[in-house]
């Protein structure tokens, strides 16, 4: 944002920024941010390699805020291999052990680790004939009126509970309910930018 500007938030959870663009609060006033607030968050992805490295990326996330793992998103790309599940598979403990060492990526042994569970459990999934992208599309919940106020969002779903149980079930970690909601959001699953949103009036096609 150009210095001496500040964005500000209404009493319905948009934020009104200094180029006159409303936008989700949540998205502050960092470019990066911004960014992914009108590029990608909420436009619908079937592509199954982006969501398999989006459900890694929302397993880096827990405990964390997004912004964080957004700034880290290119370094974690290239450390996983841009997220290749077969190569991803492959990982040993020497590459685990390679990864904490890495200072450009989020050094949590059990996240690192879950990805190359999910990389594995992903094959599997292949080798039976399935595919991500028709499991998590499958729990797309009826459309509902589009939230007002920050408050009408919430954190899980009974669709978002019973995607974390089919991934589970399926081999996959770091896949629990609250964090399955947060890829379902973010993925398009679900569009839950607020009514007075500048994405809700141009929705993806």
């Amino acid at each position: 944002m150009p210095e001496g500007t500040q964005a500000i938030t209404d009493d319905g959870g948009v934020l009104r920024h200094p180029d006159g663009v409303a936008r989700c609060w949540w998205c502050g006033e960092d470019p990066g941010y911004v960014a992914y607030h009108d590029d990608e968050w909420g436009r619908p992805v079937r592509d199954e390699q982006r969501l398999f490295e989006k459900l890694c990326l929302e397993g880096f996330q827990a405990g964390l805020s997004w912004l964080t793992v957004l700034r880290r998103r290119e370094a974690l790309r290239r450390a996983f291999e841009g997220f290749d599940p077969v190569r991803v598979a492959t990982f040993d403990e020497r590459d685990i052990a390679r990864l904490i060492g890495d200072a450009r990526i989020i050094r949590h042994r059990a996240k690192i680790e879950a990805v190359v569970t999910n990389a594995r459990a992903l094959l599997a999934l292949h080798r039976g004939g399935a595919s991500l992208a028709k499991m998590v599309w499958h729990h797309a919940p009826p459309p509902r009126p589009r939230p007002r106020t920050p408050g009408e969002i919430p954190t899980s779903t009974p669709s978002s509970h019973a995607l974390a149980a089919e991934l589970k079930a399926s081999g996959f970690a770091f896949v629990g309910a609250r964090t399955m909601y947060a890829l379902m959001q973010s993925m398009g699953i679900v569009d839950d930018h607020l009514a007075d949103c500048h994405r809700a009036a141009h929705p993806p096609a």
